[in-house]
């Protein structure tokens, strides 16, 4: 008798657990959001070695060469964009029953609202840096004469090289002048000619004047504006180790300013803020508000951009009236800003 009890006990107790399980939740979660920065920075590297007959340049180039290795960083490019995170204090809950014709809300992979009962535009964040392909480095050796490859020292190596190019030099002004011994056909012939000789003489001076290697990549730094701000140090660059923090006083400092302009961004719908809104259903937009972002590098000014941003605006509540029994409404927000793109009403079918 206990133990049939016991099972009445629990069953019941499963019962009331699984039909509160099942009650439908009225609502669905979302975010508003916040605008950040996002600087894509291009840092070139260029690093510099010497060539194997740089001592004997002086001698027999007269030209006086770096004989030390070197690294050299700068920035090639800035570019200034923007794109939205969740904003922890734009949290709502959009009233989803009976009595309104929300049907549906669409959100971004991050939560942010994206469209009520339409589907909004996801943003697409810009495409990372690909370098392009490098060219074939020119092996000096495959354009050495075989007296040049046998010469006994570094010393008479260094005086043939010199000789080659002082020859080639000349080769390249009788071509021009017209006067060497065979001429080219045509002037497509004479550009192939000139060509290869460049290429030659390019080879055996990196013997002396060595080469410099170029390497660039791209460096992400966000930033996240919560009020005007004034020569902020972003980051700082090293001219022998790149970027650096912003604390690292190794490198040079670029700083960012942030200017609120005072203008807000209007929607399509006209709604008077700081006053009750009737029907109050959970869905809210932004009205952003303009700022401008200007980099910095001591009185250097790097980039400038003016962008909306959601944290100096408005958030605005749209009336329950736009979502009645007899009337539905579609609104596009912007995944950046949380501004209402695009709003439509629709009388509803009886």
């Amino acid at each position: 008798m206990k133990k049939r009890l016991l099972f009445y006990v629990l069953a019941c107790i499963f019962c009331s657990l699984t039909a509160h399980a099942q009650q439908p939740v009225e609502g669905s979660t979302y975010y508003l959001p916040k605008t950040v920065i996002r600087v894509a920075l291009l840092v070139q590297k260029d690093t510099y070695k010497p060539g194997e007959l740089a001592e004997y340049a002086e001698r027999y180039l007269q030209e006086i060469v770096n004989q030390e290795e070197n690294t050299f960083y700068s920035i090639a490019s800035i570019q200034l964009n923007s794109y939205g995170i969740p904003d922890p204090s734009r949290q709502f809950t959009a009233k989803m029953d009976n009595k309104h014709s929300i049907n549906k809300l669409y959100k971004d992979d991050n939560g942010v609202l994206i469209g009520v009962n339409v589907q909004g535009r996801k943003q697409a964040m810009p495409e990372t840096f690909t370098p392009a392909p490098k060219a074939k480095a020119l092996n000096p050796r495959d354009y050495m004469s075989q007296e040049i490859l046998s010469a006994g020292s570094k010393e008479k190596m260094a005086e043939l090289c010199a000789r080659e190019i002082y020859d080639i030099r000349e080769s390249r002004n009788q071509l021009t002048r017209g006067e060497a011994d065979f001429m080219p056909k045509d002037g497509e012939q004479l550009k192939t000619m000139l060509q290869q000789l460049d290429t030659q003489e390019k080879a055996l001076r990196q013997l002396f004047e060595g080469t410099t290697t170029s390497d660039t990549t791209e460096h992400i730094i966000t930033y996240v504006p919560e009020k005007e701000v004034n020569k902020e140090v972003l980051f700082r660059l090293s001219k022998q180790l790149g970027i650096v923090d912003a604390d690292d006083l190794s490198g040079n400092p670029y700083y960012i300013s942030i200017k609120a302009l005072q203008t807000v961004q209007t929607s399509n719908v006209d709604i008077e803020n700081n006053k009750k809104v009737k029907d109050e259903v959970g869905i809210h937009t932004v009205r952003p508000g303009k700022i401008r972002v200007t980099l910095h590098s001591g009185q250097k000014r790097c980039g400038e951009v003016e962008m909306y941003a959601a944290q100096f605006g408005e958030t605005e509540s749209l009336s329950g009236e736009l979502f009645g029994k007899k009337v539905t409404t579609h609104v596009i927000l912007n995944p950046v800003t949380g501004n209402a793109e695009n709003i439509q009403t629709e009388l509803l079918k009886k």
